[in-house]
């Protein structure tokens, strides 16, 4: 808490006016600090609520002071005495910092609330302070000790002072000095600045400079972002602890002054590093404080700075021990360049000076040294490579980090690449180095280590971020004649980089935060960010223009070949006439790019001229391959890449080293004109090793000394020391050759190799040894003497190889070594061997140890040792082909053969003398199944391992290890050692027989009736259950299986009897070695037929249970008559069903619903009728309504039979009597003349003649006659019709039901296809103006083909929503196959219905008025558009037949043959067999019998294949006649064909799941009912055309009879006539039989 936030507590006795700041902040809060007579500060704050007056008098004020003041000295005890206040001196007042002084009363209203007021108060004694003890409380507000920076230098920390000095004097005014003055002494550093200055106001405190984490600029970073670079803003204040942290790590005291033009007063703040280290104050709570005043400014202060505002900070006692002022002129230079010059910030491109900074009063523009001036004083003054980079979080990444906050999402920075080039031979950047280190300025970098890439952040230098090359700057090998150009011209940039305030940098601000996002994007700008980390997007541009990474590497590397066009200057020629060579070059050899090459003999550089044979010395390090020795060579030819004038041409010394003999040199040959260059053993080295000096020629005396020692040292033999010279050289490193050795032998730590000279060989020649011997050594003194080891810096290599009983040899260790020292020898090969490989002699076998040196003709020294195994033996396994192996193996089977051995403790097999014994166990869970000892045993030629075979496996405890049956092998041998074990499975035996739970009886048998519960239990012959997963297969006698799955089950029908024979694949045992068959198994043989049922494994026959169905017996229960009148008909014959037991079968009833179907036909023997019509039994019992007779006598018979169960049938025979019969011609009255005069006019004639009287009444009865056999024929077919509709009756609302069930079974499957059918509907409707449009539309009203509907009936449908898919890939593909208009073609059963939907003008023109448009028109939804129409009727249907027992009628089209007699990869199938047919449409037929498959569909897609792939496709393209499609996209159609891109079709198939059995059976039904309805229709129509035939002849025959009696009525009145004829004219007309 600081001290204007202090509780005070109340003194005892007197009333405080002083409250709390607890609460009530809407009032005003005055906060004083008081300086006092004797150095020390007092805080107070008053509170408005707690004052009775704003104005209060003097004396009040400085009782409050006082209190505050006793307060404070009694919480702390202060060790120094300081001078007593005068607290009631007359003389008392108080002064504010302008001056002005208050005698008698403080008006508070003159003191701005909530800011703390500076007053001083003077008690008359005279005495006066310019420093008061602990006047700024500097505390941090937050812990930042651990963010303090680790590593601070002189120059980072003296830089952290002038970053504030330099943000200080940035806000000056354009009229207003900006400066920065640094002055360096011994006992004092100095910062000075003419920026705004500090007082003591909250906004502007002082106190804020040295208190930790109190920046008065980190608000300003925001401001620092974008703009225009260098980003010359200089907002650098990030963590506010760069002013305390660098001062006190300069000096152990620091004084800060600062003045605003505001105030008169300079105020001043003091900081000592032992108090700010060890805080002061006694409370629990660390605080620093330190002490402060108040000044008058000096004079050279105010001239400094004429506005009136500085700021200095005054370091004493510096912690400098040598320091160099013009180094630190030149850093500092260095680090604020942009600030000191800079051509960028004015417009009128001359140089501007926008801050004057002086070191010890030398202003730094006039300072000529520094890394950056001297860059750029050798850079290029070609056009630079400038690219402005934008970036910025993603939105997602920049929301969850910091949201809101530009600072953390967007950064920016400018990369302007500067090229150096050679000049002269000599790479300008080592120029560079060279005058840094001239000036005292020397860097620990060289040309390839130079930093080639340098930072600055809002215009500051980063010191520390001296990075390589960035990823884009970086040469990427190029294959091509300028990869090597390419890879020299990269190292010559240098990218200097500006950032803004988006980057953070470190705490100490010598780098950029290395953590940060944008520095890691920055500094891995070039690469392609990976795909799962794309948190920072980069924008890139140039001049405007914006680029992508491939784009940026591109016009970098242009800009790279512009540069060396300009400025690089490269060797040109020689001094003799070049052989130029064309191709045939070893370029990676020679290190060049080009095919043509100018090979000279004699050049001129640096000065001095270089020849062919001349003999020089390449100094260690000069380039690659020269690292580790000088190299002393003859040169041979200098190489030039191209033709003369060519730019960018490499130049290269070919070089022969001392050590290649000169026939293994380069080689120049010239054969007619032709020539040709092979460099062989000679060196191809850069010219650049003369530019550097690298390269020096070598004097005949050195030359041959040279060659002397090359002599002497060459080396002639390679020798492994033996154990005696290991011994004196304090190595373990003998090999133990003499003699074997057993498994587990220690090998030697180290092996030490050497290399002998050739003068060890003539040595050894002198005293008459051999090669051999010289190879062997022997251990006397002399093979250890120094001059007998050569010291060359070789590389030696020991492989050590492996040879087991199997005679394969394998590397298992390789080393290559350098040479070492050991007690002061040298030119030891020490190669570490136990160390690296202690394992080394545990596997029994043959080691060779071989020591070679690469690429030399000195013979390898080879080492053999000899590895036995252990005696003992401590295990057996078996062989290494069974360790891994899981046995399996069936009960009643043996155990495969497998092989056994000993092993030592080192895993090394052990031969055997004898033919041990062995028990076999084998366990599951602590359990035996299996023991046995009864094997045969065979010992292997080599006597290393034993095979077992011939061990039988008997157990009937499978059971309780099922299901998995896994067990473990055990094996016992009989010396106690511990068992051999390896897993195994054992498993049941073949199967052997099984049984039916519960057993199946006859009584349980019915046609049609389902077992409910039935399980075969499957055993092998041990009476172990069946293994889960077999497969057994099922051989069904009047079975069959109710699940459809007959994929892999062959059917076979036996239709004598009508019985189904089926063998079908049945789904495998299950996990209790059951078959489940409950539910699944359904009688289909008919009533009192013998059915079996059973189960083969392979060819045997392990289960079979034959059966006979409940026997049942049709017969008539009411009387037939035995006889009965041609033409009439039975009525109300009952038929029933009974069985054995002559009961009648009540279950038998018709419910179609259910799937029970039970009804009777009448099949007569002479008669058009075929039985179609069917009657329903209900409750066992049949009743037939009316049988019609025909109208012929004799013998008529008839077949009432079970409409499912043909053996259910009756023959029924009836003797008919003739009756006469009604002609179906007209009648013609016969007159006797028609010219007979009739006497109509006379009153009645007085005598008729008899014959004309009988001849009256013959015609009148024939007329009778005909009127009685005409009633007789309509009263016939009228029952006929009266039949006919109550058979219509009875089938319709069967249909109804069997819709119903149809539908409710479909919902769920077909919920997915009727709301993508819904869906295909509402895409057709949108297409407005078409005709599929108006006909879908309206089906959702009248639905296609409905017979009620005139214009409907004979509409098929739209092809679109004729058919389904079962993937969405197919139904797209083959809509874009079809296209749109075939898509939505109407689909009608004949051209003549099709006709009738389009009507033509006199001209020709579609009549719009009529027809089809005049129908649409009048629903709303006219017809604007040309559409396709398809005819069944007119298709040539598919006439090879259909797949067998398909529901769906599938066309039987063979599969296409390769000519490898296989069918095509990827092949699915022909489209028209994959389009599975909506069930409304599976029955619609042609008047012909044809479906919607093999008519329209056939016609549609004729037999277009189906493939995976493409590539499938296009390997069988030429075995799709009609073409193909494949579900990736791709299409052909044939005739060469080819369709390419990509189109989404609007109108697709439908996607729908395949039709559940069951509703297939009840839509076969439907059709049926339908076929059936549509027949009694057919014959209603007709009788009803011959009844309204016949009635008309009635009413003529009516018509003519009294027509007679009205002519001769007055002849015959009284008579016998008259009266006949009466009656008979009105009986005739009105009674006639009905």
């Amino acid at each position: 808490m600081s001290f204007m936030e202090e509780e005070v507590p109340l003194l005892r006795g007197k009333k405080r006016l002083i409250a709390d700041i607890s609460g009530h902040n809407e009032l005003g809060v005055y906060k004083f600090k008081i300086l006092l007579p004797n150095s020390t500060t007092v805080g107070l704050t008053l509170h408005e609520h707690t004052l009775s007056n704003l104005q209060m008098s003097l004396q009040e004020f400085i009782g409050l002071v006082r209190t505050e003041y006793f307060r404070n000295h009694l919480q702390i005890e202060s060790p120094d005495k300081r001078q007593k206040i005068m607290w009631k001196s007359k003389d008392l007042y108080i002064e504010d910092i302008s001056e002005k002084r208050m005698y008698h009363s403080i008006d508070l209203r003159n003191f701005q609330p909530h800011k703390c007021h500076i007053l001083q108060l003077n008690d008359g004694s005279g005495q006066s302070a310019d420093t008061f003890k602990d006047m700024w409380d500097l505390t941090p507000d937050t812990d930042l000790l651990a963010e303090l920076p680790e590593e601070y230098t002189f120059e980072t920390a003296l830089a952290d002072l002038i970053d504030n000095s330099l943000q200080a004097v940035w806000s000056n005014g354009m009229r207003e000095r900006r400066l920065i003055s640094v002055d360096l002494v011994e006992d004092r550093i100095s910062i000075f600045d003419s920026g705004p200055g500090m007082d003591a106001s909250d906004e502007n405190s002082i106190v804020k400079w040295g208190k930790m984490g109190a920046s008065l600029h980190r608000p300003s970073k925001a401001h620092a972002i974008g703009g225009k670079p260098p980003y010359l803003k200089p907002f650098f204040g990030m963590f506010g602890y760069g002013g305390p942290i660098a001062s006190m790590h300069l000096g152990r005291r620091a004084l800060v002054s600062s003045k605003t033009k505001e105030s008169k007063k300079v105020y001043t703040l003091h900081l000592e590093r032992e108090a700010l280290l060890s805080g002061s104050g006694s409370g629990s709570g660390l605080t620093w404080r330190t002490a402060g005043g108040l000044r008058n400014p000096s004079e050279e202060e105010t001239a400094k700075s004429p506005h009136g505002s500085f700021t200095k900070v005054e370091i004493f006692e510096p912690k400098i021990r040598s320091l160099n002022v013009f180094q630190v002129q030149c850093k500092l230079k260095d680090i604020y360049f942009p600030y000191i010059q800079c051509d960028e910030v004015c417009n009128t491109g001359k140089t501007r000076t926008p801050v004057e900074f002086q070191v010890n009063g030398l202003n730094l523009i006039n300072i000529n040294g520094g890394e950056v001036g001297t860059t750029n004083f050798h850079s290029s003054n070609g056009p630079e490579f400038v690219l402005q980079l934008r970036f910025s979080r993603n939105q997602d990444n920049a929301a969850t980090k910091s949201p809101g906050l530009r600072s953390s999402q967007e950064a920016n920075a400018r990369l302007k690449c500067v090229y150096f080039p050679i000049v002269e031979g000599k790479e300008n950047l080592e120029t560079i180095l060279e005058k840094l280190e001239a000036e005292g300025c020397k860097t620990n970098e060289n040309y390839d280590s130079f930093s080639r890439v340098s930072i600055r952040r809002l215009g500051r230098l980063l010191p520390d971020a001296r990075w390589s090359q960035l990823p884009f700057m970086q040469y990427k090998l190029r294959k091509g004649d300028k990869g090597q150009l390419l890879k020299r011209c990269f190292k010559r940039v240098k990218c200097f980089i500006d950032t803004d305030a988006g980057f953070n940098p470190t705490p100490s601000k010598t780098d950029l935060a290395h953590h940060n996002p944008f520095t890691r994007a920055l500094k891995d700008f070039g690469n392609k960010p990976p795909e799962h980390w794309r948190e920072i997007s980069v924008e890139i541009h140039r001049g405007g223009n914006l680029l992508t990474l491939s784009q940026l590497e591109k016009v970098y590397q242009d800009w790279i070949y512009q540069m060396h066009d300009l400025y690089d200057e490269e060797i040109d020629s020689g001094e003799d006439q070049p052989v130029i060579v064309v191709g045939s070059l070893d370029k990676k050899k020679l290190g060049i790019s080009s095919d043509v090459v100018r090979i000279h003999e004699i050049i001129r550089r640096k000065g001095k001229s270089w020849k062919r044979g001349q003999k020089i010395k390449i100094l260690k390090g000069a380039c690659p391959g020269c690292h580790k020795n000088n190299i002393f060579a003859t040169l041979e030819y200098i190489l030039l890449e191209g033709f003369q004038g060519d730019t960018g041409g490499e130049a290269r010394l070919i070089c022969r080293p001392l050590s290649i003999p000169d026939e293994d040199g380069s080689i120049l040959a010239v054969d007619v004109g032709t020539a040709s260059f092979d460099c062989h053993g000679s060196l191809s080295l850069p010219i650049s090793v003369i530019d550097a000096g690298k390269c020096l020629a070598v004097e005949s005396s050195e030359w041959h000394l040279q060659l002397e020692k090359q002599r002497q040292k060459s080396p002639s033999v390679i020798d492994i020391l033996c154990e005696g010279h290991c011994l004196e050289l304090e190595v373990d490193g003998a090999l133990p050759i003499d003699a074997p050795v057993y498994a587990g032998h220690v090998p030697p730590k180290e092996i030490v190799a050497v290399l002998r000279p050739a003068s060890f060989v003539s040595s050894s020649a002198s005293k008459k040894l051999d090669e051999k011997d010289i190879i062997k050594g022997s251990c006397d003194s002399k093979n250890l003497d120094q001059k007998y080891i050569v010291k060359d810096n070789l590389e030696l290599y020991m492989e050590v190889k492996f040879m087991d009983d199997t005679k394969n040899g394998k590397l298992i260790y390789s080393k290559h070594v350098t040479p070492s020292s050991r007690n002061g020898f040298h030119g030891l090969y020490i190669f570490p061997l136990g160390h690296k490989f202690p394992q080394l002699f545990q596997k029994a076998g043959l080691y060779t140890f071989t020591v070679f040196l690469k690429d030399s003709i000195l013979k390898s020294c080879e080492k053999t040792v000899l590895v036995k195994p252990l005696p003992k033996v401590s295990s057996w396994r078996f062989s290494s082909d069974a360790q891994n192996t899981v046995y399996s193996v069936r009960a009643g089977s043996c155990l495969a053969p497998f092989s056994i051995a000993c092993y030592d403790s080192f895993e090394n097999q052990i031969p055997l003398a004898s033919i041990p014994e062995f028990i076999i166990k084998i366990n599951s869970n602590g359990r035996i199944l299996v023991r046995s000892d009864k094997m045969n045993v065979e010992l292997s030629s080599d006597n290393l391992t034993l095979r077992v075979e011939d061990v039988l496996i008997e157990s009937s405890d499978l059971d309780k290890i099922r299901p998995s049956y896994a067990a473990t092998l055990m094996i016992y041998p009989r010396d106690e050692l511990p068992p051999i074990s390896v897993a195994c499975e054992v498993n049941p035996g073949p199967l052997e027989h099984a049984i039916a739970q519960p057993p199946v009886s006859d009584s349980q048998l019915l046609p049609g009736c389902v077992i409910e519960e039935l399980v075969l239990e499957m055993f092998d012959a041990y009476g172990n259950h069946a293994k889960e997963g077999l497969e057994v297969e099922f051989n069904l006698d009047g079975f069959c299986f109710q699940d459809h799955n007959g994929l892999n089950r062959k059917i076979q029908s036996n239709s004598d009897v009508m019985q189904c024979d089926c063998k079908y694949n049945h789904p495998a045992v299950d996990d209790r070695g059951c078959i489940d068959l409950s539910g699944l198994l359904r009688v289909r043989a008919g009533y009192g037929r013998n059915v079996s049922l059973s189960v083969l494994f392979g060819n045997k026959v392990i289960f079979k249970q034959e059966l006979q169905t409940q026997k049942r017996e049709l017969r008539a229960a009411s009387i037939v008559p035995h006889s009965c009148a041609a033409g009439s008909q039975l009525e109300n014959i009952v038929f029933e069903i009974v069985n054995s037991e002559g009961e009648v079968d009540e279950t038998v009833h018709d419910e179609e619903k259910h799937g029970k179907i039970h009804t009777l036909r009448i099949i007569y023997d002479s008669s058009d009728s075929d039985g179609s019509v069917r009657f329903a039994f209900r409750n066992g019992r049949c009743i037939i309504p009316t049988i019609p007779l025909p109208q012929k006598q004799g013998d008529f018979t008839f077949l009432a039979v079970h409409s499912c169960h043909p053996e259910l049938s009756l023959t029924v025979k009836v003797s008919l009597v003739e009756v006469p019969q009604v002609k179906q011609e007209d009648f013609e009255l016969r007159y006797p003349n028609e010219n007979m005069l009739l006497l109509q006019d006379s009153p009645a004639p007085r005598h008729v003649d008899n014959d004309l009287v009988e001849l009256l009444m013959n015609d009148e009865k024939e007329i009778e006659d005909d009127i009685y056999k005409i009633g007789l024929f309509i009263g016939e077919n009228e029952r006929k019709l009266t039949l006919l509709y109550k058979q219509k009756e009875d089938i319709e609302p069967s249909i109804e039901k069997l819709q119903a069930s149809a539908e409710y079974d479909s919902f769920n499957s077909h919920l997915d296809c009727m709301s993508n059918k819904e869906s295909v509907m509402e895409c057709i409707e949108k297409k407005d103006k078409s005709a599929a449009a108006f006909f879908c539309n309206l089906s959702r009203k009248i639905p296609f083909q409905d017979p009620g509907s005139q214009f409907m009936k004979d509409i098929v449908g739209v092809v679109a929503l004729l058919g389904t898919v079962h993937i969405n890939p197919l139904g797209r593909l083959l809509a874009e196959y079809l296209g749109e208009d075939q898509m939505l073609a109407v689909v009608c059963r004949s051209y003549d219905v099709a006709s009738k939907l389009e009507k033509y003008e006199l001209d020709g023109k579609v009549d719009h008025e009529h027809a089809l448009y005049a129908i649409a028109k009048s629903y709303g939804r006219p017809i604007n558009d040309r559409f396709l129409v398809i005819c069944l009727e007119n298709i040539r249907p598919y006439t090879e037949g259909f797949k067998d027992n398909d529901p769906q009628r599938k066309l039987n089209i063979p599969n296409p043959i390769l000519p490898t007699g296989e069918v095509p990869p990827g092949f699915l199938g022909y489209a028209v067999n994959m389009v599975e047919l909506e069930p409304d449409h599976l029955h619609t037929r042609t008047t012909t019998g044809q479906g919607l498959r093999e008519t329209l569909f056939y016609c549609l897609f004729g037999e277009l294949q189906v493939y995976q792939t493409r590539e499938d496709m296009k390997k069988a393209c030429f075995y799709a006649r009609h073409g193909a499609v494949s579900l990736d996209g791709g299409i052909m159609k044939g005739n060469g064909v080819i369709s390419f891109g990509y189109r989404e079709p609007q109108i697709s198939f439908p996607v729908a799941t395949p039709e559940s059995p069951k509703r297939v059976r009840i839509l076969e039904m439907i059709e049926e009912k339908r076929t059936s309805l549509r027949m009694v229709h057919d014959e209603i129509g007709q009788l009803n055309k011959v009844v309204n035939k016949a009635k008309k002849k009635l009413h003529r025959k009516i018509s003519q009879s009294r027509k007679l009696l009205d002519r001769f009525g007055p002849y015959m009145r009284g008579s016998y006539l008259e009266y006949h004829t009466n009656n008979t004219a009105n009986n005739s007309l009105e009674n006639w039989p009905k």
